[in-house]
């Protein structure tokens, strides 16, 4: 694990996107709130959540962080000639401290989507987790970083 003791703490934010594809049969479901299991979107929102808080557990050289935020947005998006019916996920983490929330946020998107696919598999096994990306941090030593905007 890298020393971080030295660096200033500084408020720090990333933020990260990804998707997860279906057929629109699957998405009408989630919408209708058509499955046995719950919420789908609700408990893909505490599952990001959840796996933000814990990614120093799973990733081996992330530092354990006090987190100040995580949260996820979700927008379910029907098949058009641009692409599959989707629900489009999207995560901020932030924090004030020493090192960056990057694996925060990219875990907290991975995990929601990784839930929704477990919570969809009984009616949708072709669904696909898709371009889980970093597309901004703020704050520390190498300053903003804007990959994608809004």
């Amino acid at each position: 694990m890298v020393d971080v003791g030295n660096k200033a703490e500084t408020r720090r934010e990333a933020i990260a996107r990804g998707k997860i594809t279906m057929l629109p049969e699957t998405l009408a479901l989630i919408q209708e709130g058509g499955f046995s299991k719950g919420d789908v979107l609700a408990v893909a929102q505490v599952a990001g959540i959840m796996a933000a808080k814990k990614t120093h557990q799973l990733i081996p050289m992330c530092h354990p962080l006090l987190l100040t935020k995580v949260g996820l947005t979700f927008n379910p998006q029907p098949a058009d000639e641009n692409g599959p019916a989707c629900v489009n996920i999207e995560a901020i983490a932030r924090v004030n401290g020493q090192t960056g929330v990057e694996m925060e946020a990219l875990t907290a998107v991975s995990v929601a989507a990784l839930t929704i696919y477990d919570m969809c598999k009984a009616v949708d096994k072709a669904m696909r987790v898709e371009s889980v990306r970093l597309v901004k941090k703020t704050g520390g030593k190498s300053g903003d970083v804007i990959l994608e905007g809004d």
